[in-house]
């Protein structure tokens, strides 16, 4: 019922910049949480960065003054913005939107995955 559409992955050199895009659609009463998760290779899908409607954002230490997370309500859309890409960047990029459908009942939804490449 509730889909997440991701979009802006691609290879970039180290110090560059990408925006993920994330559109959520289907049968969304409201939206409690959307987050940014990846996965490299061999590694466990982590949590990258996190926001809530009451405004807090949080991130893993790795990325902290490079990448932002933003969103836009009306499009029930979640974005983020990297900066200075690094190698160890290097992931697929996963949205996370949690909320309730009509009627209540809790949804959580993942997108399909965006390729990151960061080349040194």
């Amino acid at each position: 019922q509730v889909q997440l559409v991701e979009s802006g992955g691609g290879l970039v050199q180290a110090g560059g910049s990408l925006r993920l895009s994330c559109v959520a659609s289907g049968d969304i009463f409201m939206i409690s949480a959307m987050g940014w998760y990846r996965q490299a290779p061999g590694k466990q899908r982590e949590l990258v960065a996190t926001f809530t409607r009451d405004g807090n954002t949080n991130y893993v230490d790795s990325v902290k003054g490079r990448f932002t997370i933003s969103r836009d309500n009306a499009k029930k859309t979640v974005y983020l913005q990297m900066n200075s890409l690094k190698p160890e960047d290097t992931a697929v990029y996963y949205c996370n939107v949690q909320g309730n459908r009509a009627g209540m009942n809790s949804f959580d939804s993942w997108g399909q995955g965006t390729q990151v490449t960061v080349s040194s």
